[in-house]
């Protein structure tokens, strides 16, 4: 394999790949790269098992070739030389990259070791809007579960009923729950819901291109791909039922209180500085036309704050953990959010004053 390539393209896509690439040594290659240089079009490959992307990269290629080579210390050497990049291997065991005066010698696998590109079964594909996308991910990722045993909590939940022309996508970590729904291009034939983790939803919003208009979403049983031209990304998906999130978003709330976003937020942020910091509690005083925030710590001093807000109706106590309400704002886009109350201990819904398709569920706490 012989090849030349310019930095700032090689330097691009390797930092694409950074994430996906297996940081612990459990298994060699996947610490590696594919490099498949072909006379008509060349592409990397990385993979953690869990997740794969596929991009293509534009070289000039001498002597067609396959390599796995190493994806970190590959970008080192990137970052630090100037001009064009030359690479050529050794025994199939070695490779010499130059660039300029500049000459180093890497260490590779056989790509007969790199893991095959998976297979897909049953698939049924989707075309949506690329932005609407990134938005659904950026404003449900935040309540997915980290860590939990629950294991299918750590994900996201991506819901497309039969003939619908909606895709509800969810997040909920048992405390908080966000659910947001937006348009796709293509009704799909049968109901779809498939669970993907959390670490490659938040790769997928990161490498999508904000520019492109359209991708196409490919689902089968195991996976679930994302292409936007020549790029692909495909993730393995979490087995197992996710909760009913649709019982979960309350219904009936009478009582219902409009507050300015900004105010809220910074109201939150300065009472939270004196809660507990590992439960983060505040408690929620609510009156005609006056929301009263307040937290105490008794090795520190507490804290008060007043935010005004458009209510009537019986006054309400409630206790809340301060972040989970700031990460619910700090989603929403809207200048008014809408406050919806029960009771002290019943489910609190969270939504922008002129948007019923974002939703933000969250569970209050005894104080």
């Amino acid at each position: 394999m012989k090849l030349s390539v310019s930095k700032e393209e090689l330097q691009e896509k390797l930092s694409n790949i950074q994430n996906i690439v297996e940081k612990r040594n459990t298994m060699p290659v996947l610490s590696h790269f594919l490099l498949d240089a072909g006379k008509k079009k060349a592409h990397i490959v990385a993979t953690d098992l869990e997740t794969a992307i596929k991009e293509p990269l534009q070289v000039k290629v001498e002597k067609e070739g396959k390599l796995c080579i190493p994806a970190r210390k590959m970008l080192e050497i990137v970052k630090e030389v100037d001009g064009d990049i030359t690479m050529e291997t050794e025994d199939g065991q070695w490779l010499k990259v130059s660039a300029g005066r500049s000459k180093f010698k890497l260490a590779c696998l056989s790509a007969d070791e790199f893991p095959a590109w998976p297979g897909m079964e049953n698939v049924e594909e989707m075309q949506m809007d690329t932005k609407n996308l990134i938005e659904m991910i950026e404003k449900s990722l935040y309540a997915a579960g980290e860590s939990d045993t629950r294991y299918t909590l750590n994900g996201l939940l991506f819901h497309a009923k039969k003939g619908s022309s909606e895709m509800t996508v969810v997040g909920t970590d048992g405390h908080r729950l966000s659910s947001i729904t937006g348009k796709i291009n293509t009704p799909l034939k049968e109901e779809k819901k498939v669970i993907i983790p959390r670490k490659a939803a938040a790769e997928i919003r990161r490498f999508l291109d904000r520019d492109t208009e359209n991708l196409t979403v490919v689902i089968g049983k195991n996976h679930v791909m994302f292409k936007i031209e020549e790029v692909e990304f495909l993730t393995r998906l979490i087995e197992g039922t996710y909760p009913n999130y649709e019982q979960v978003i309350p219904s009936g709330n009478a009582k219902k209180a409009i507050i300015s976003k900004d105010d809220f937020i910074k109201a939150l942020r300065r009472v939270s500085v004196m809660s507990r910091e590992k439960s983060n509690a505040i408690k929620v005083d609510i009156t005609d036309g006056s929301l009263v925030l307040s937290a105490s710590n008794p090795d520190l001093g507490e804290a008060k704050d007043e935010v005004k807000i458009e209510y009537k109706g019986e006054a309400l106590s409630l206790g809340f953990n301060a972040r989970y309400l700031i990460d619910a704002l700090n989603a929403m886009s809207g200048e008014k959010i809408v406050f919806e109350l029960q009771d002290p201990l019943s489910p609190t819904l969270l939504k922008e004053e002129k948007d019923d398709n974002y939703k933000c569920v969250i569970m209050p706490m005894r104080v």
